[in-house]
């Protein structure tokens, strides 16, 4: 061999040599929680499904107004040429579903059932999410307290969950809201009913997020980055912010998209018994008390709410589910 072709090959054999670490490092580099739960997640056809339909879901509710002027009618204006006069009917079948009307029209008033379907997806959703990011604050706060404090901190904090969750949040929200003013803290009519709404469930909701925070601040607390940054001088509250909490993210996330559809569930139950919004305010669980006198002589106008309600809460469970299973790494997909 020549010197050329010598010089040549040691060239070649020098540059496929600094090409490998590049190379091996590429392949071995590392990814966070959250690539890793999204690479899980692309792969749950399901959970995926579920997650375009609640992202649907949001655009109607944000969009409402726009969607009612262009495919409907206001939500409160009376249509009583689309009733029957002797028996209070919609005019035609399946609930006077037309062109105009797309999801037919109520008995006896004659308003649009679609603007109040559409409109109706604000206050569930608007109570879910605010009544969940209110749970899921307080039950983070206290629950990351009492497990990393323990002690008597963790015995009061714990007896207050137990109470907290055998209370009778049913009763309790009939009874708060029949003696509610109609005016309170700048807020009128339907707001203080929804503000109550969201505070009572909330409320009720943060144990159980309490629970899952205490249990796994428990198994956190003890870790060696925790003792770590105990050695090094770091005070309770930094390790509270800085150590425990980015590791109860991901439980967190989990259990907050579960309780989004468990809220809109009891959302529509204490409207369907006459403590949610006032009318003639849209909401679902309204519509479905209303339907209860109807369902015989126009059972679609039943049908319609009950499917919404379905439809957004099976939506929520389907991507919760896929939540939680991206984000365990013990699961098997």
């Amino acid at each position: 061999m020549t010197a050329p072709q010598q010089e040549t090959s040691a060239a070649e054999q020098a540059g496929a040599v600094d090409a490998v670490p590049g190379a091996a490092a590429k392949a071995i580099e590392g990814r966070s929680l959250w690539q890793i739960a999204w690479t899980r997640l692309k792969k749950d056809k399901l959970a995926l499904a579920g997650g375009c339909v609640v992202v649907l879901l949001i655009l109607v509710a944000v969009l409402a107004p726009w969607i009612v002027a262009a495919l409907g009618h206001p939500p409160n204006e009376f249509h009583e040429d689309q009733i029957d006069a002797l028996f209070g009917t919609p005019v035609g079948s399946w609930g006077g579903i037309s062109s105009d009307f797309l999801l037919g029209v109520e008995p006896v008033n004659g308003r649009d059932v679609f603007s109040r379907i559409v409109y109706g997806a604000q206050i569930s959703l608007l109570v879910a999410f605010l009544a969940a990011v209110f749970a899921v604050f307080l039950g983070t706060v206290l629950g990351i307290v009492a497990g990393y404090f323990g002690g008597w901190i963790d015995a009061a904090l714990s007896r207050v969950m137990d109470v907290m969750l055998a209370f009778p949040q049913l009763l309790f929200t009939i009874a708060l809201v029949s003696v509610l003013p109609n005016e309170l803290l700048g807020l009128t009519g339907s707001g203080v009913r929804i503000a109550a709404l969201v505070v009572v469930i909330g409320f009720f909701g943060w144990p159980y997020v309490g629970r899952i925070v205490r249990g796994q601040t428990l198994s956190l607390r003890n870790r060696e980055y925790v003792e770590a940054a105990q050695s090094l001088g770091a005070g309770r509250l930094y390790i509270l912010r800085r150590e425990l909490l980015p590791n109860l993210i991901a439980p967190i996330t989990v259990y907050a998209t579960l309780m989004i559809p468990t809220n809109i569930l009891t959302e529509a139950a204490l409207s369907f018994l006459g403590a949610g919004v006032k009318p003639p305010t849209a909401s679902w669980g309204q519509m479905l008390s209303k339907a209860v006198n109807t369902y015989e002589s126009d059972p679609l106008f039943m049908v319609i709410p009950g499917l919404a309600i379905f439809i957004t809460v099976l939506a929520f469970n389907l991507f919760g589910d896929g939540v939680r299973d991206a984000l365990d790494p013990k699961g098997s997909r």
